[in-house]
């Protein structure tokens, strides 16, 4: 059994290790970089998909920095995550480029990251959750 103190700092490592993903693949997106280009070129989404998602990660990154939002930044990852899994699995491929698989396995890192901080913030995700639907 874990202890609260485990727990916690599991937790931080979680939300540290996916923003830490999300906020240093900024500069790819942001730059233009050829990598980036060509995956937005291929998917149907360049140049504007490689900015709104960037734009996506970056909320994302921050809301798990900050600790009251961690479980928001952790549901905006979990979809972007979600979207880019579906874009390797069928259209780009596990490796692009030739990175042997890298930016696939980045994307499950924050996505196994994202939901451990879901799962470490049930009650606050439950609680927030029914009061924005006026159930609570």
């Amino acid at each position: 059994m874990m202890t609260p103190a485990r727990t916690s700092f599991i937790f931080h490592i979680a939300r540290f290790l996916a923003a830490v993903i999300l906020l240093q693949t900024l500069y790819f997106k942001f730059t233009g970089s050829s990598e980036s280009v060509y995956i937005f070129t291929t998917v149907g989404m360049e140049p504007w998909g490689r900015f709104v998602v960037g734009g996506a990660e970056l909320v994302a990154g921050l809301l798990l920095v900050i600790r009251p939002t961690a479980w928001l930044g952790a549901m905006l990852a979990l979809g972007l995550m979600a979207g880019a899994i579906m874009m390797h699995l069928t259209i780009l491929g596990i490796q692009v480029l030739g990175d042997g698989g890298y930016l696939f396995s980045l994307a499950w890192m924050v996505t196994l990251s994202s939901a451990y901080v879901l799962w470490h913030d049930r009650d606050v995700v439950k609680h927030r959750l029914t009061a924005m639907l006026g159930r609570g």
